[in-house]
């Protein structure tokens, strides 16, 4: 049990950096009078994403495993990449939503997976949880507006 353990937090570091990447990108890349809110709350959520792979990376250590490096990371995020228009706000929010989403989905696995087993990585993985619930609300409001 506690290779798919290390292994599901293995993906979920794996998720946590390429939103980084993909965060990062969108607060520099988006252009027009109403992408600045997004960009400074993309900006502003990187570093708790980052602070989300530590938690990930030490707990899987921690637990006996081997912190991924670069190459064993296999990008995922189609749906997160620049959009050709820089001006394509809506593009960006869905792709937000869309991370948070699977994020909230891996956290959920993640959970069922140490249940009765490994009640820390299972505390780690419901705080983390809520946070991207937290995430995916702010970007959900966003689309509401951004999209009227």
């Amino acid at each position: 049990m506690n290779k798919e353990i290390i292994d599901a937090l293995a993906k979920s570091y794996a998720m946590e950096l390429e939103t980084i990447q993909n965060y990062l990108a969108a607060s520099v890349n988006l252009d027009g009078v109403r992408s600045d809110v997004i960009k400074k709350s993309l900006a502003a959520d990187i570093p708790e994403e980052l602070n989300h792979a530590t938690l990930l990376a030490n707990r899987i250590k921690t637990i006996g495993g081997v912190v991924p490096g670069s190459m064993n990371i296999k990008p995922e995020q189609t749906f997160l990449q620049p959009p050709k228009d820089s001006t394509d706000i809506i593009a960006i929010i869905k792709g937000v939503i869309k991370a948070e989403d699977g994020a909230i989905a891996q956290y959920q696995k993640i959970i069922k997976l140490c249940d009765g087993v490994d009640y820390v990585t299972q505390d780690l993985a419901i705080t983390l949880l809520g946070d991207e619930e937290g995430h995916r609300r702010e970007f959900r409001g966003f689309l509401l507006e951004y999209e009227k």
